[in-house]
């Protein structure tokens, strides 16, 4: 009797560790996406919650230092500086005008601080302005036919 009490007890307190540790990781890992132009506006708690910011970069603000990558994101006319501080390298994508996403925090002097970045060429598989695409080749399923 006495041995099951205890293995009842240890396996309580197995159980309710477990939970207390998924509950905290669940709440680690929320990233709430924002505007550019909403981060002025947070207040609070909502400063110290992990965020994900996208814009594109401004040209000419991109500075390496020892460390970290500063620049400005951009959108809609209005900027926010990032430092990118992460241990991942930055992607052969990012470059000026590109667009990014950096998950992150804001520090209490309104600099975003990004732990990860993602960027994207802004339009190297686009279209120009007023040309269509090319139209795909014509294929037959039948393999003697040459159209």
């Amino acid at each position: 009797m006495k041995s099951k009490v205890k293995f009842g007890i240890g396996a309580g307190i197995i159980i309710v560790t477990l939970s207390c540790l998924a509950f905290v990781g669940a709440q680690q890992s929320k990233t709430y996406y924002h505007t550019i132009s909403e981060i002025p506006t947070l207040s609070g708690a909502s400063l110290h919650q992990r965020l994900r910011v996208a814009g594109d970069v401004k040209a000419g603000s991109i500075q390496h230092l020892a460390g970290r990558v500063d620049f400005v994101l951009m959108e809609q006319g209005k900027g926010l500086p990032v430092s990118y501080v992460g241990t991942d390298p930055l992607p052969d994508t990012f470059k000026d005008g590109a667009q990014c996403l950096v998950e992150g925090k804001v520090s209490p002097d309104g600099h975003f601080v990004a732990e990860t970045l993602q960027a994207k060429c802004a339009s190297k598989y686009e279209a120009a302005p007023g040309q269509s695409q090319p139209a795909a080749p014509a294929y037959s399923a039948d393999p003697k036919s040459k159209s």
